[in-house]
């Protein structure tokens, strides 16, 4: 209860302890949201790149395809929590390394994700916008967008949701949000502020999830 709320002259009021945690607990949300953006921004067009069904029509797009998936298969085999480290050598201690890891593991992920619901489209819109002479980005834009706008927009919300989870570990590291002050506060063996800063982050994940399912529920 200490660490919620504090007597004061006046009456209760929110602790240091508790402030403290809702600043770095929506830092972590909104450094998981850029990361997620950027990922979904990269992943794009990554996603339309390593489509077999689209890729491997002629020798050029065949290599680009095995390139793309090559590509993204080494990505998503570093754990987000080697890429924290390295970017905080790199970068420093911050929410800007978190943000960079996180963003490079979505890309991955997501590329991933992206081009194997592309390669489940019906063929048959594809086909006959092909037939009249389409130009490649018309296919895309008219025969394969409108069939995965929905699921992209359902993946694109739950690795949101897995991020979120992501950056709170990521911040042990240096990756800055919660994470990082969670361990300060259990490093000074100060256990009274971690158990506030775990209940914040089991709120907040619940509290995703549940957004995160229903959202997807509706746009599938």
């Amino acid at each position: 209860m200490k660490a919620v709320l504090s007597r004061e002259e006046g009456g209760w009021q929110v602790s240091e302890t508790l402030s403290l945690t809702i600043e770095k607990m929506m830092e972590t949300v909104f450094l998981a949201l850029m990361a997620t953006t950027f990922g979904v921004l990269v992943a794009l067009p990554l996603g339309f790149l390593g489509a077999r069904n689209l890729m491997t029509r002629n020798r050029m797009g065949t290599f680009v395809y095995y390139g793309v998936r090559t590509g993204l298969n080494v990505l998503r085999s570093i754990e987000p929590l080697i890429m924290a480290i390295l970017f905080v050598v790199w970068v420093g201690i911050g929410p800007f390394a978190g943000v960079l890891a996180l963003g490079l593991h979505s890309v991955a992920a997501l590329g991933k994700l992206f081009s194997e619901q592309i390669e489940c489209i019906d063929p048959g819109p594809v086909e006959a916008i092909t037939a009249v002479g389409a130009r490649p980005l018309q296919v895309v834009f008219f025969g394969v967008l409108p069939q995965v706008i929905l699921p992209f927009l359902a993946l694109s919300f739950y690795r949101w949701d897995i991020n979120v989870r992501m950056s709170t570990i990521i911040g042990f590291v240096g990756g800055g949000g919660i994470g990082f002050l969670l361990q300060q506060w259990i490093n000074l063996l100060k256990y009274n502020e971690a158990g506030t800063a775990l209940l914040a982050i089991a709120i907040v994940v619940i509290t995703l999830d549940t957004l995160s399912a229903k959202i997807r529920a509706r746009v599938q």
